[in-house]
């Protein structure tokens, strides 16, 4: 059973998100970021409360800007999605999960040391340059489904 419901075209979009996101990564940062945006729509909670769709977690807009960078910077997001980002994206969607973003919910790339705590989240952990943040503990337990 997967973690969340989905569509064809769902697939599609998350795995461009994933490359635009975390190529430079290898496919397990990819898996890390879509880990991310299933979490996003899994939780229901916070800031993501009431979205009900993948396409709702991309295209998100929260203190008037995209939630990801890549929406409106970043032209690797417009190209077609490839066959092993759709894989990978398809996992995501039916089971995959790993620390540090098992659980999380936020990610970036801070260009130095992962801080303790984004946003009042506390770290989770670092994946090559990408710093994880879950939810503060009984805050969201819809993270940790």
């Amino acid at each position: 059973m997967a973690r969340v419901k989905y569509t064809d075209s769902d697939i599609d979009l998350m795995a461009r998100m994933m490359r635009a996101e975390a190529e430079g990564e290898g496919r397990q940062g990819m898996l890390m970021v879509g880990n991310v945006i299933v979490n996003r729509l899994a939780a229901n909670c916070g800031d993501f409360e009431g979205l009900r769709s993948i396409r709702q977690v991309i295209y998100q807009v929260q203190g008037g800007n995209y939630s990801f960078e890549a929406v409106q910077k970043g032209n690797v997001f417009y190209n077609p999605a490839r066959s092993v980002e759709k894989k990978l994206a398809k996992q995501n969607l039916d089971f995959w999960r790993e620390h540090p973003s098992k659980y999380a919910l936020w990610y970036f790339n801070p260009y130095a040391a992962c801080p303790p705590t984004w946003y009042g989240q506390p770290f989770a952990g670092q994946f090559k340059q990408h710093c994880y943040y879950e939810p503060q503990a009984n805050t969201c337990e819809g993270a940790y489904r």
